[in-house]
């Protein structure tokens, strides 16, 4: 668990430097350079996702079960993963509707698939794993909002094309990862 623990530490760690020290990441990305600062925020970004993988698969070996999830909950998750994937896409797709509408919507979508997997899981490995991303993504999203709000960031008015296009993206990019790299990346097989 330790190794987990370290793990989400360092990725969620540097993904909150935005949102807890945004003048020390500017004058560091200034300082820095704008290629070296992205090359080493990659680097220590994959060291965590690295650490979480290997700390997630070294609790597997030791599972300790604190609760058991109705298995009617699945529906609700599979639900849920695919309004995930979907607000994924939207973050990428420029000039979408839902984007223009949510402001985040890849840490919408980091929520929403936390919560989805702690629907259905009754593990201590799963609690510490997504609760933790449940929680960065709850404090971000607030913190976010409230940096445009106090910056007056306004987001364009999205296009029902991009809106379409996303939709499908995500859709699609689900459909793909829930039926056949779920299972060969987690090994778990949500519908199989």
């Amino acid at each position: 668990m330790e190794m987990l623990i370290a793990g989400l530490v360092i990725f969620l760690g540097v993904h909150s430097v935005r949102m807890l020290a945004g003048g020390w990441r500017m004058r560091m990305r200034v300082r820095l350079g704008e290629g070296i600062w992205k090359g080493l925020y990659s680097l220590v970004s994959l060291l965590g996702l690295a650490l979480i993988v290997w700390g997630f698969d070294l609790a597997r070996e030791q599972p300790t079960m604190l609760w058991a999830p109705p298995t009617g909950l699945r529906h609700a998750a599979s639900l849920l993963t695919v309004l995930a994937f979907v607000l994924l896409a939207a973050a990428y797709v420029p000039g979408n509707a839902i984007k223009a509408r949510l402001h985040h919507p890849m840490v919408l979508g980091v929520k929403v698939w936390a919560l989805s997997h702690l629907l259905t899981k009754g593990m201590l490995m799963h609690l510490v794993l997504f609760g933790a991303f449940l929680l960065w993504a709850v404090a971000n999203f607030s913190l976010s909002r409230r940096r445009d709000r106090r910056d007056g960031v306004s987001y364009p008015r999205g296009g029902v094309t991009a809106t379409i296009i996303t939709c499908v993206l995500g859709l699609t990019a689900w459909a793909v990862f829930a039926f056949v790299l779920h299972g060969v990346l987690i090994g778990i097989k949500p519908f199989g």
